[in-house]
């Protein structure tokens, strides 16, 4: 298993990642719905907040088997909620097209 320094950096960098192309498409498109991009951040935010406490409170700390799986559905709630809100960025992006 990864440590937990190794996961707390990917969470940071690819919700910042996301942050930072809503940003960019705030900028390049200042036309938009800015309400949109301020949920998209609101909620890469909090899952950043929610991931990390996920991370620094496991279930059953004594039980390697336990805290593997807690880690893995950690690591899949990261990637499924990043896909997520780059979907919701990218459809503000077509709907600009």
């Amino acid at each position: 298993m990864a440590s937990v320094r190794r996961l707390k950096k990917d969470i940071d960098y690819l919700i910042f990642e996301v942050i930072s192309d809503s940003f960019t498409f705030g900028s390049v498109h200042p036309d938009e719905k800015e309400e949109d991009i301020t949920g998209i951040l609101a909620d890469a935010v909090a899952l950043r907040e929610d991931l990390f406490r996920r991370v620094n409170n496991p279930p059953e700390p004594d039980d390697p088997k336990a805290v593997r799986v807690h880690f893995n559905a950690v690591k899949k709630d990261l990637f499924v909620g990043v896909d997520r809100l780059c979907m919701r960025l990218s459809a503000l992006a077509e709907k600009k097209s």
